[in-house]
């Protein structure tokens, strides 16, 4: 799985780029075939968004978060994208 992370009005820190890159090798623990994600950190004022693409075997998902704390945002993400991810494997499965 190749990860791109990409920050809009703010730095990427060694923690946080850690943080995420974790977050995203549990979600491939649920579908393997995730062959290519790009997040974007985001801060807006007072908002801190996460947004991430996932391009996988038969098809391309998309979720973002928002919340006053970038860690609670990307958490959130993930739970998102963790639910796309399971309906996804469904369909795959029924076919």
């Amino acid at each position: 799985m190749q990860l791109n992370l990409t920050g809009r009005h703010v730095n990427i820190t060694d923690p946080l780029r850690d943080y995420v890159t974790n977050k995203f090798a549990k979600l491939e623990r649920h579908f393997d075939h995730i062959n290519n994600v790009h997040v974007i950190l985001d801060i807006e004022k007072l908002s801190q968004k996460a947004e991430a693409t996932l391009h996988v075997n038969g098809g391309e998902l998309f979720a973002t978060s928002e919340h006053a704390d970038m860690y609670a945002a990307i958490d959130s993400l993930i739970d998102k994208l963790d639910r796309q991810i399971i309906k996804h494997k469904e369909k795959l499965s029924r076919h």
